[in-house]
């Protein structure tokens, strides 16, 4: 297959054509609450990365090119930001969410609208992110926690078969799809697309998309979106869920540039209002390719969204089948490590929620879970894997240690006494497996900081002070600074 099929359809089909043959930019979006798009623009260039706004975008920025892999930099490893194409923020833009909304990500890994979700909701309110295969929630978890986010909870399941308890404001729908417009990016293959293939995909598509209706409130929203050109994935799905779903097609409230849906392909007539979704082809945003459809779930006669929390329920401070009173004395140590050893503000310990599930305190600010919704039988097809930041966990003597990852996200909160700040010599050293003499610090957990950013965790103890970052970071975090420096990096 080629991209000639598409000749009829694409308006500007030279412009398409040159997008094709040219190499695509990076785009990177700014992980905003940790660093602005000025700042994160300074440090990138210092690293030697020209970066520029993008039109329309006002948390992207793209890459000159040449400057080599923005993903190897501290400023990535941090979750100063994430590489995302600036196409794919379209979806979770037209999805329209509001902090305190009960939002559905249906098909989850590996987490770039996910992450993108929870900051336009501002990190309140339920953000469930669905994903049934165990590799690729790895990689979402470890998008979720590199850039830090407490209002997500992944759940282990197959969107199409989500349990019906529960119902949401808003649900997107990003499908798996034959992937044409990710032909830059693979360096100009195109995937097979067999028929086969094709009645796989669309009846996957369609059975994620009309599930993603049932789970959605009365006046709620709905976004269909795939990577791909081939109307068989697109109009003809959404054509197909219209004649007989509650829905109508909703205007798409974003200013950029974009080609209108097809009402028409190969002879099959289509649903009038698909002129409201739209395509976006690679020359017109200089990305990817992008399909969406937004969609409007009707009410029945003068039915409000009233009742849309029936079936949810506040997450608890112990996780089912965690004794409640120990959960709340772990809980209660936790907050007076804060207090006491690393001097937060009282008045915010005092707002953060809490769960323990295993060995593990977690920080969380969805709120509420759909769990009280979901009978026995149906949670065997939906199983939380987290909520929110793995924030502390149990240590010797009934301490609680915080993690790196919560300290990362609390920097500004982290008093002098805990604090301890490194050179670049010292800092490798550290991750080289070596310990450093502990001066005159306490022992007990601290915030190692380099170059004013709170890396994560120290431990000083019978040995001084040792880092405690875990080893796939730190060996990560040790290549990066030896590249900087162009010099061998040393052991992990």
């Amino acid at each position: 297959m080629t991209l000639e099929r598409y000749r009829p359809l694409v308006g500007e089909w030279e412009r398409f054509l040159a997008a094709h043959r040219s190499p695509e930019p990076v785009t990177l979006r700014v992980r905003s609450g940790r660093i602005s798009r000025a700042a994160l623009t300074g440090r990138l260039g210092r690293a030697g990365f020209r970066a520029e706004p993008v039109a329309g975008l006002d948390a992207y920025l793209r890459l000159a090119p040449g400057a080599g892999p923005v993903a190897q930099t501290v400023e990535h490893w941090l979750g100063l930001f994430h590489v995302q194409q600036a196409v794919m923020a379209l979806p979770t833009l037209a999805l329209g969410v509001s902090a305190g909304e009960r939002v559905l990500d249906l098909c989850a890994a590996p987490g770039g609208k996910t992450t993108h979700l929870a900051e336009l909701m501002g990190e309140t309110g339920p953000l469930i992110a669905v994903e049934p295969k165990e590799k690729r929630i790895r990689g979402l978890l470890g998008n979720i926690y590199r850039l830090g986010y407490r209002n997500v909870i992944v759940v282990a399941g197959d969107g199409r078969t989500l349990p019906e308890g529960v119902s949401f404001d808003r649900v997107l729908v990003d499908a798996p799809c034959s992937g044409e417009g990710n032909y830059r990016r693979r360096a100009g293959r195109l995937p097979p697309r067999t028929a086969e293939f094709s009645r796989y995909v669309t009846r996957v598509q369609e059975a994620l998309l009309r599930h993603a209706i049932r789970l959605t409130r009365p006046g709620g929203t709905i976004v269909y979106a795939t990577c791909t050109y081939a109307p068989e994935e697109n109009e003809a799905v959404v054509d197909r869920v219209l004649r007989d779903a509650p829905v109508t097609v909703g205007e798409i409230p974003l200013e950029l540039p974009h080609s209108p849906g097809l009402t028409a392909w190969a002879g099959e007539r289509f649903h009038a209002d698909l002129a409201k979704t739209w395509r976006v082809y690679p020359h017109q945003m200089d990305s990817g390719g992008l399909y969406m459809a937004r969609l409007l779930r009707r009410r029945a006669g003068d039915l409000r969204p009233a009742g849309r929390a029936a079936g949810w329920g506040p997450v608890p401070e112990a996780f089912p089948g965690v004794d409640a009173g120990e959960a709340g004395a772990r809980i209660r140590r936790a907050r007076g490590e804060l207090l006491d050893r690393f001097g937060f503000d009282p008045e915010l310990v005092g707002r953060m929620a809490w769960t323990v599930r295993g060995k593990h305190i977690w920080s969380q600010s969805a709120g509420v879970w759909p769990v009280a919704g979901w009978s026995r039988l149906e949670t065997r097809r939906a199983r939380i894997v987290s909520v929110g930041m793995r924030a502390f966990r149990g240590g010797h003597g009934r301490h609680e240690t915080p993690s790196s990852q919560f300290l990362r996200a609390w920097a500004g909160e982290i008093g002098e006494a805990r604090t301890v700040r490194l050179g670049r010599a010292e800092l490798r050293r550290l991750l080289e497996g070596e310990s450093l003499p502990p001066a005159s610090l306490p022992a007990g957990p601290v915030a190692l900081v380099w170059e004013g950013q709170v890396l994560g965790r120290g431990m000083v103890g019978s040995r001084g002070l040792v880092h405690e970052l875990g080893r796939a970071d730190a060996e990560r975090l040790l290549a990066i600074i030896g590249e900087a420096e162009g010099a061998p990096t040393g052991g992990g």
